[in-house]
């Protein structure tokens, strides 16, 4: 018996196991009593486990909600995602279609709204006095119930609530005040409710045909799923991330379909057949498990389509005709952005690789002679360039160009703030780089100048303005120049540099501190590597091979630096290395676009002059060759050819274009790693006068900046 003793206590448990499981079980207790959690019960019986079968549309909604109506809005908030988004867009771009119909009743229909509390939300964006009438339309009487009682005891007076079939609503003001219905709504919205309506074409005619063709807006935010592959349709719309894989895709639409929710594609495909998408955005709802469960859902806003194709004036010289689905063709306010539809090449370019242009713009607007009745052709890069010349000259017309769609959307984004933000809002994203309130003011304040692809991809970036000037394949540099100084020991030292008074100050703290540390074998040999150049510093093999052959990485690197530090004050005239050194700019010290006087510059007369930018999404090459003979009278090509290899073809095939659409006594101005550049014969075969502007010898600045680059050109075409 003694033996079976230690038998029979290892298989009952002890007496401390037994108090820790008591203890859990009081634990748990105690949450279900201090926490109600017969919402979630409530919901999750009514949605996972209760059969909802009827006879009809009614009864079988009537059905699923009754049971839950009173704690629908608590269940539904990680749920049903994007509906503040869908809101705060929908009121930003209301806001400028009513700047051109004013006096206009403004009506608005919300579909499906069960509860009201889309209407509530709004209020915070638009107010709902705002609204000459709302109507909530539903056919679920359990949740219009919960609506009567939440605008009752906000005292709103101009909210109607209608219980009808949405395929067939009729607004009561129709046969009162003697309105015709055809254009007479001028917002319309369907949270969530676009998947649950089986006659989902019928609902979509009806809005057409009652919503504004000139001021009308429509909102969606509802769950989706789509193939696994983009189709050319989808590239006409404009829609990242929009793809479903299969798993995704065959899993949600089986596990909604048992609630009667239908995720299938048709209905997202003929809601952007029906109407012109404005915005387009298409994200992961990950509440319940991040990274692993990852429901589909997108946000979308629209206006009536256009009837017949749209003949385009992209600019002079160039005609063009876009697709009547395009997103581009819907823009509520000025569009900058020229058509173009997602290529592979573009799938490249992840992200922005300049966050800031490194050429001296006051040596450009010099060596051109710019005037008001220029056209320009120049690379887009971060577009500080082109709002300089902008400023400084007022061209009749920009064309910026560049094959990464980022650095589109980068020049997007500062126009955008350009036309919509006081300075000291503009400053805080593009002088100091810091905004941690950007998501709010994407959507508030910029998103109805921006294109949809622009917006998206800003949308999904959001987090880049906790430090601008540190994201990007530039933002590699900066970041990898603080460590340096962490690692040294001379981030102060480097401060300080930034902020000397006078030359002999700044020269004396470069020659004890910063020239070593930068100058040291380990930095020069990260400087010169490959990887180091393409990914940080935007220099190709082909131009890092002309930085090589005509001297030691060390001796260009000390004649790129050295010239400039004991010529310009870093505090106040020359912003391209404070900015690297600091990863910010100074009100002292920074481009002209963020001075106040250009800032206001830009502003002037609703913007003026920012008419006359155009952005293009393409090649150099192909968008010269969709340009007339003689259109252009500037064009500044930076150092584009150095990324070209002798004997290629590519280099004589673009100065050819350059040489057709360039107007006589017009230039083209570009710089070069090399002293003495292989495609300047090629300039000169194809007819071009070319001179020299300068070329770097031993300790001489060429310009403020006097990086990456020993020369810089100017052909002019007789």
């Amino acid at each position: 018996m003694t033996a079976a003793r230690p038998l029979l206590a290892l298989a009952l448990p002890s007496s401390s196991f037994l108090a820790f499981a008591l203890a859990v079980c009081l634990v748990i207790a105690g949450a279900f009593i201090r926490y109600d959690f017969s919402p979630l019960l409530k919901f999750i019986w009514h949605c996972f486990l209760r059969p909802c079968t009827s006879e009809n549309q009614k009864a079988t909604l009537e059905k699923f909600y009754k049971g839950q109506a009173h704690v629908y809005d608590r269940t539904r908030s990680l749920l049903l995602r994007g509906r503040n988004t869908m809101l705060s867009l929908s009121a930003a771009h209301l806001k400028i279609l009513r700047e051109t119909s004013p006096n206009k009743r403004l009506v608005w229909i919300d579909i499906g709204g069960g509860t009201g509390y889309n209407i509530e939300l709004m209020d915070s964006y638009f107010p709902v006095s705002s609204f000459d009438t709302i109507y909530l339309i539903d056919l679920c009487d359990s949740l219009l119930d919960i609506a009567r009682r939440r605008f009752a005891e906000k005292g709103w007076n101009n909210i109607i609530i209608l219980c009808q079939d949405a395929s067939e609503f009729t607004l009561p003001e129709w046969s009162a005040l003697d309105i015709d219905a055809k254009g007479s709504v001028g917002f319309a919205t369907l949270s969530y409710s676009l998947s649950m309506i089986p006659t989902y074409c019928a609902v979509l005619d009806r809005i057409n045909h009652v919503l504004s063709p000139d001021y009308g807006l429509l909102g969606v935010v509802d769950f989706y799923t789509s193939g696994k592959q983009t189709s050319p349709y989808d590239k006409s719309i404009g829609g990242l991330r929009k793809e479903c894989g299969w798993l995704s895709r065959w899993f949600w639409q089986i596990w909604f379909d048992f609630d009667h929710v239908s995720l299938a594609p048709d209905r997202r495909n003929y809601l952007e057949y029906r109407f012109g998408t404005v915005k387009s955005f298409n994200g992961r709802n990950s509440f319940f498990l991040p990274f692993v469960v990852q429901i589909p859902y997108y946000i979308w806003l629209g206006r009536p389509r256009r009837p017949e194709p749209i003949t385009a004036i992209i600019g002079r010289g160039i005609k063009g005709i876009t697709n009547i689905h395009s997103s581009f063709n819907y823009n509520v306010k000025k569009s900058w952005r020229l058509p173009y539809y997602e290529q592979p090449i573009h799938k490249q370019f992840r992200t922005f690789m300049y966050s800031f242009t490194w050429e001296d713009p006051y040596q450009d607007v010099q060596c051109l002679h710019l005037s008001s009745s220029d056209t320009m052709l120049v690379i887009t890069s971060a577009g500080d360039n082109a709002l300089h010349y902008a400023i400084s000259a007022k061209p009749k017309q920009i064309h910026c160009v560049d094959m990464n769609p980022c650095q589109g959307h980068l020049l997007e984004l500062k126009l955008a703030a350009c036309q919509s933000l006081t300075h000291a809002d503009f400053f805080s994203m593009f002088g100091d780089g810091q905004r941690h309130d950007f998501r709010d003011i994407l959507d508030n304040k910029l998103s109805p100048y921006l294109s949809s692809d622009a917006y998206q991809f800003w949308r999904m970036n959001c987090d880049i303005f906790s430090s601008f000037y540190t994201s990007g394949y530039s933002g590699i540099a900066l970041k990898l120049a603080r460590l340096v100084f962490l690692i040294s020991g001379i981030s102060k030292d480097v401060e300080a540099l930034c902020n000397c008074a006078t030359l002999q100050e700044q020269i004396s703290i470069w020659n004890r501190k910063i020239k070593p540390t930068l100058l040291n074998p380990v930095v020069v040999g990260l400087l010169q590597s490959r990887l180091f150049c393409w990914n940080a510093l935007g220099v190709p093999i082909s131009q890092r091979r002309m930085i090589t052959e005509e001297g030691a990485f060390y001796d260009y690197i000390l004649h790129t630096f050295e010239p400039v530090v004991s010529k310009y004050l870093l505090k106040n005239d020359c912003y391209f290395y404070l900015l690297t050194l600091l990863g910010h700019y100074t009100y002292e010290s920074c481009p002209l676009y963020l001075t106040p006087m250009g800032f206001e510059s830009l502003k002037h007369q609703n913007g003026e002059i920012l008419d006359a930018f155009k952005l293009h999404t393409d090649s150099i090459i192909n968008v010269l060759r969709g340009m007339d003979e003689g259109s252009l009278t500037k064009v500044v090509i930076m150092d584009h050819l150095d990324w070209f290899l002798p004997g290629g073809g590519e280099a004589e095939e673009e100065i050819k274009e350059l040489h057709r659409t360039v107007i006589s006594g017009g230039y083209v101005l570009w710089r070069s790693a090399s002293k003495m550049p292989w495609y300047n014969e090629i300039f000169r075969k194809s007819g071009f006068k070319v001179i020299e502007i300068a070329v770097r010898e031993g300790f001489t600045a060429i310009d403020r900046v006097n990086i990456r680059y020993r020369s810089c050109w100017r052909a002019t075409r007789p």
